[in-house]
């Protein structure tokens, strides 16, 4: 397996806005990302990947782009980048951009010019079609696709003036961007050298699979049900008929003189041989890709992101071992990650986030992440195991995110005569909404918890927890264990110790499935082998070890600051949520 700079990397997303405040407006800030690098620094972080902070109306927090060369003045200046660039150089860091070219705001001028008539010359810079006619004449959009951040409404948005409808998948206010269009694509390849010559290292790519089109545009299969008018149209736009021939040319025109890391947004696609296609070395496009299914668990089997859907111990494992293995033997390469700005809290989701045992649970997915192939990225407040916000926050007060506004404006129209319903809805959107990941940082226990001065009014609420779950607690934190922060720093500076196990090593499950118990060998070149057992479970288990494992010794664990006291064969004891790492003979 080839050896890189990226592939050994820790990337850490800040989501901007909720990160901090050093200006007094409630809303986070360049030079409060600067303020906090050596932070992450000792925390072991490589590249900082900051969500956009382009010029915005701030439709969908920033993914809605009307300049992609300028800074939002919410955010700061073009030279506040510059300076955060020449700061993280310092520090031996690097910056990675988010890229967001699917689709750009309303009120981008390419927009703007387009939707000014139809015979300018960027009308076909986006995706135009003429409605279709219902029995009075009313148009109507030209299919029946859905949008994906409210699945009610329709994907296409009429336009007035000019009698047609424009594409608009995720809102109306971020029309689709029409990449059949050699000159859409130029300027794609102009803006991603703009950021890449200030500095920058590469591109986080937002729905990135979503570019291509098919341009027959055909209707939806009713899979939400004969009551709906709209319905997910993924199949005919996800991993589309021409997206492999734009990535390449992104790859060849841009990335490869820069020698840039990518990473793709690739919601929608699991078949293992599409996506080596997209990540395998040296002939793939992009260096790798956030592959959805840890964090699509959930999710009713083929339906929108908010539902809910059981999910097992053995289905996790499932999911980490087919591609942990795909990777190493196709030569394609892994993104490891549990959080981003697009889902709730891992502690919350996955394990048990009660006072009692958010440490464990926290701890456990660190320890997890910290020994598996890939390239890892920390989402911010994830090294400090901050869980989502309480039931009782009021959906129509506290909530800012416009695809749970919008799921909820859709429960109320539904189900508001329905108790029974509504109060099913309400657990989706508790347990499922975005915003959770979105709650400011967690600094101190001081007025806002430090991500903005006392008297000032964040954009978001601050989650009740923060005088108990914060990172200057944690980072002081001198208790019988270690905290999450100070794990999550320990287990980095293992992972980096031993870069020829967890990043580049060969990966085996071990032992009998379980309902409750998660293990498995990791080896390398040079350090030998090591096992990983996880207890994803809040009761107290046995874990019986395979007749083939001969353990040395156990080297860490997240119930104790120094090494486990377990046995060494047969059988082993773990607590709830506990995991554990070992040395093999």
């Amino acid at each position: 397996m080839a050896e890189a700079w990226w592939k050994e990397a820790v990337v850490y997303q800040v989501y901007p806005s909720s990160f901090k405040d050093t200006n007094g407006d409630g809303w986070g800030d360049i030079k409060g990302i600067t303020s906090k690098l050596d932070y992450l620094k000792d925390l072991g972080i490589d590249i900082l990947w900051v969500s956009p902070m382009y010029k915005s109306p701030q439709a969908d927090m920033g993914y809605d782009i009307s300049d992609y060369k300028a800074i939002d003045p919410i955010y700061g200046t073009n030279e506040d980048i510059d300076n955060l660039v020449s700061e993280l150089k310092q520090r031996g860091m690097k910056l990675m951009m988010d890229l967001v070219v699917n689709h750009t705001s309303e009120m981008h001028e390419w927009f703007l010019e387009s939707r000014s008539s139809k015979s300018n010359p960027k009308r076909s810079w986006y995706i135009w079609k003429d409605p279709k006619r219902d029995e009075n004449g009313k148009p109507q959009p030209p299919n029946n696709w859905s949008q994906i951040l409210g699945e009610a409404n329709s994907a296409w948005t009429y336009d007035e003036k000019t009698d047609q409808y424009y594409l608009s998948l995720f809102t109306p206010e971020q029309p689709d961007l029409n990449w059949e269009n050699p000159d859409v694509r130029a300027a794609v390849h102009d803006v991603m050298n703009y950021w890449l010559d200030k500095g920058a290292c590469g591109y986080r790519m937002d729905v990135i699979n979503l570019i291509s089109k098919d341009q027959r545009f055909p209707d939806a299969e009713p899979v939400l049900g004969p009551d709906r008018k709209y319905h997910p149209g993924g199949k005919y736009f996800v991993n589309g008929p021409r997206m492999h021939e734009f990535l390449q040319e992104v790859k060849h025109k841009v990335l490869e003189k820069y020698g840039a890391i990518t990473v793709g947004e690739m919601p929608g696609v699991s078949d293992i041989d599409e996506i080596i296609k997209t990540v395998k070395s040296g002939t793939g496009e992009l260096s790798m890709i956030f592959i959805f299914d840890i964090v699509d668990i959930d999710n009713a089997p083929g339906k929108v992101r908010m539902t809910l859907h059981d999910w097992s111990v053995k289905d996790f494992r499932r999911i980490v071992s087919k591609w942990q293995r795909a990777m190493i033997e196709k030569d394609g390469w892994n993104s490891v990650f549990l959080e981003n700005h697009d889902n709730p809290r891992s502690v919350s989701r996955y394990t048990d986030d009660s006072d009692e045992y958010r440490t464990y649970g926290a701890t456990l997915l660190a320890l997890m992440q910290t020994t598996l192939n890939g390239t890892l990225y920390v989402y911010q407040g994830e090294e400090l195991g901050m869980r989502n916000f309480p039931k009782s926050w009021d959906p129509l007060k506290d909530y800012k995110d416009i695809e749970a506004i919008n799921f909820w404006k859709k429960s109320l129209d539904l189900y508001g005569d329905d108790p029974v319903e509504l109060a099913q809805q309400r657990k989706v959107l508790e347990r499922k909404a975005r915003d959770h990941a979105r709650t400011p940082m967690q600094w101190n226990a001081g007025p806002n918890a430090g991500f903005a001065d006392e008297g000032v009014k964040p954009w978001m609420r601050v989650n009740d927890d923060y005088r108990e779950v914060n990172a200057e607690k944690q980072r002081s934190d001198n208790s019988e264990g270690l905290s999450v922060w100070q794990f999550w720093q320990r287990g980095l500076a293992n992972r980096k110790l031993h870069k020829d196990v967890f990043t580049y090593g060969d990966f085996e499950t071990v032992g009998a499935e379980s309902e409750e118990t998660f293990a498995y060998v990791r080896t390398g070149k040079k350090s030998g082998k090591w096992l990983v057992v996880l207890n994803l479970s809040g009761k107290e288990v046995q874990w019986e070890m395979p007749e083939n494992i001969e353990v040395q010794g156990w080297m860490a664990g997240n119930y104790t600051t120094g090494k486990p006291d377990k046995s060494l064969k047969d059988s082993v004891a773990l607590h709830p949520w506990e995991g554990v790492l070992g040395k093999l003979v």
